[in-house]
């Protein structure tokens, strides 16, 4: 994306940024742009730790039946009680 700007680039583009909003309000300015960064990673952050308590707490569920050749799993309990 910022593969063909060279150095002559950047400086023409610090010179307009200096132009329109002028040296007095560039501090501020860097200022609440660090902060909205600091915000914006926190919260990309949360939701990715969120995002994974979610998908740890969430139980698998298998909808579909094994593929062919393959066997069930052995249920821990039978279905049915034997007759004596």
């Amino acid at each position: 994306m910022l593969g063909n700007l060279t150095g002559w680039h950047f400086l023409i583009v610090l010179i307009v940024i200096l132009l329109v909003f002028g040296a007095t309000k560039l501090p501020a300015l860097a200022k609440s742009v660090g902060q909205s960064m600091k915000i914006f990673r926190n919260e990309i952050q949360t939701d990715k730790v969120e995002t994974e308590k979610r998908d740890a707490e969430t139980p698998v569920v298998y909808t579909e039946e094994p593929p062919a050749g393959m066997a069930a799993p052995a249920a821990s309990e039978p279905d049915h009680k034997p007759e004596k």
